[in-house]
């Protein structure tokens, strides 16, 4: 008692002789203080974002009591017990940080994250945390508990640019705050501290798991009952679907971006800060890839590919191999029907189109050339309490073949056999080289494509192939500016050769031979390129991922619910067609550029 009356005096001490605090009546009529805009590659605008855009204030009492007692359970449950500050929570939170030597815990209340939302920087740091809690009392000693709860509940944010309890509890649920239900609150309440993260529209069994946390958090404080808490945990969730305002013209490609400007910036940064953006996008492509993706979609329906129009997708990631930058996507056939981005967001197995990566390895070791011979028998490899034996699409074995031949018709053999003799470690430690981040684990069957990947990684790897194996990051932003011009962020091109030349070079001949010769005849455009075809097992899905020197483009098709595709289906016969398309839109007046052959570099 005596240490936290101590810190809570010091602190109001503190209070008393800082005299330039905000004026905390400017809450009442707060407005961000300068829009941020979104341009493509030329310009163009395609998206205004700000701090007001989705908000509707509404009165305390317009808003669910369930809504209410859910978020001062889980954020704060002595707000109205403080006067700003929880002392036992400062000396808790002060005891574990001096032990660390850093900021490890905070005990921010309801007030004090007002504070800092709105007036403070995100960095976690003692300074900032005196001046946060300095303001919360003087916040306090001007604004009534319910003048101040208010103001959270129509601030705080709830991800997907929903602003305020009202705007998010319509877009999380078509209904108002006035409406929610206990379930609907408890979830609601739970995505506070990460709105992105837990949100229901990106993962709906952790917004599940942090509903139940809310919901126990009540129950524990006595402000619900047990049975309530559990008729709330089984009480249907009917979500509704993001409805944030306004409306980006190209929402598949700003989307990311913001994402990315957020994850670099924070929230605040973006939606106050007044930033010009400079994105990798151009437009009239996008339209390009946009439009292709919804033809297809429906060709590949009309022919029986999907059994479902809705759960049927496509995805489309174009990167240039010169810059590393995305040039444009389509997370799916259509954005107003679906806003999950499966360019960047879904991970696929990406099945025989992953094969590329350890043939690239093959060739690096030096020991071993496209004329190299290898065996296409049958093998077997201890695998836990049995053996895996590959097997070749459609059965059978070639017996001795060149690596050249055994890629371009896909045989699996080959490429598991030389798996092992090169290492799946360094098959791992060339695609980390090439930008995927996705989980890999070296199994056996990785170099059949055992790994979930993103269309976007997929083509980003093969950009770095395409340019004789120089590397600049794979970005969707080139600049940010401040509205005064000043540089924030500059993601100019800065290449670095991270592949063998003459390895990426021989890989590039023999993979325009999976065009011209093997399983993506479907693919061929009438200059050079190259690429590689991929196909699940039980085709749950299909790839092709294709590059020129200008242009690296992944394609893929699947369902949502992993339900097949229609037996027989390859990503030779589904997807190259609609590669071919794209490209032959996309590369329009483009001058024809060959490949650099493997002889203008020394071998490793």
């Amino acid at each position: 008692m005596l240490a936290s009356s101590v810190v809570a005096g010091g602190l109001v001490g503190l209070a008393i002789s800082f005299r330039n605090l905000p004026d905390v009546r400017i809450l009442r009529s707060y407005v961000p203080t300068e829009t941020s805009h979104i341009y493509d590659i030329d310009g163009k605008l395609l998206f205004s974002i700000h701090d007001e855009a989705n908000r509707e204030v509404v009165p305390l009492h317009q808003i669910s009591d369930n809504l209410k007692l859910a978020v001062l359970a889980i954020e704060d449950s002595h707000f109205y017990l403080h006067h700003g500050i929880n002392p036992s929570a400062v000396v808790r939170a002060f005891l574990a940080n001096w032990e660390e030597g850093q900021t490890v815990e905070g005990a921010s209340t309801l007030t004090m994250q007002l504070v800092k939302n709105l007036f403070l920087s995100p960095e976690r740091a003692f300074s900032r945390k005196i001046a946060e809690a300095v303001m919360a009392i003087r916040i306090e000693q001007i604004l009534e508990k319910n003048e101040l709860f208010e103001l959270y509940l129509n601030q705080v944010y709830w991800g997907h640019n929903l602003y305020g309890a009202e705007t998010a509890a319509r877009s999380f649920f078509f209904k108002s705050a006035s409406e929610l239900t206990l379930g609907e609150a408890a979830m609601m309440a739970g995505l506070i501290q990460a709105p992105e993260e837990y949100s229901p529209f990106v993962n709906y069994q952790t917004a599940r798991e942090r509903q139940a946390l809310v919901l126990s958090r009540m129950v524990e404080l006595q402000w619900i009952s047990p049975e309530e808490a559990e008729t709330a945990r089984k009480q249907p969730i009917g979500l509704g679907r993001v409805t944030s305002f306004p409306t980006s013209k190209l929402p598949y490609v700003t989307e990311p971006v913001i994402q990315e400007l957020t994850d670099r910036f924070g929230r605040d940064a973006v939606v106050k800060g007044g930033m010009r953006v400079q994105t990798t996008f151009d437009s009239a492509l996008q339209k390009t890839v946009e439009d292709t993706a919804a033809y297809w979609h429906d060709v590949l329906y009309s022919q029986g590919i999907y059994y479902d129009y809705e759960q049927g997708q496509l995805a489309i990631a174009a990167v240039d191999p010169r810059t590393h930058f995305v040039k444009a996507m389509a997370g799916g056939y259509s954005y107003k029907a679906s806003q999950f981005n499966r360019a960047v967001q879904a991970r696929r197995q990406p099945g025989s189109s992953f094969k590329p990566f350890v043939y690239y390895a093959a060739f690096a070791s030096g020991d071993y050339t496209p004329e190299s011979i290898v065996s296409d028998s049958p093998v077997s490899y201890p695998d836990g309490d049995g053996y895996y034996s590959p097997q070749n699409y459609g059965g059978g074995f070639s017996g001795a073949i060149s690596i050249r031949n055994a890629l371009e018709v896909s045989l699996n053999i080959p490429a598991v056999t030389l798996g092992q003799a090169v290492g799946l470690n360094k098959v791992i430690e060339i695609c980390r080289i090439l930008g995927v981040k996705s989980p890999i684990d070296p199994v056996i069957s990785l170099p059949l494509g055992a790994v979930d990947l993103t269309p976007l990684e997929m083509a980003g790897a093969f950009a770095t192939f395409a340019n004789d194996g120089w590397r600049s990051e794979t970005t969707f932003i080139v600049q940010v500016t401040d509205s005064g011009g000043n540089v924030l962020l500059d993601n100019t091109p800065k290449p670095r050769l991270v592949l063998d030349p003459w390895a990426a070079a021989s890989l590039n001949d023999v993979l325009q031979g999976v065009i011209t010769r093997g399983t993506a005849k479907n693919a061929n455009i009438g200059r050079p390129a190259a690429g590689k075809t991929g196909t699940t097992s039980s085709e749950r899905d299909v790839w092709f991922v294709g590059y020129t020197p200008q242009m690296s483009v992944a394609v893929w098709a699947g369902h949502d619910d992993y339900y097949p595709l229609s037996y027989g289906s390859t990503g030779g016969q589904v997807v190259a067609p609609v590669w071919r398309d794209f490209m032959l839109k996309a590369l329009e007046g483009e001058p024809v550029e060959s490949f650099t052959p493997a002889g203008q570099f020394d071998p490793p």
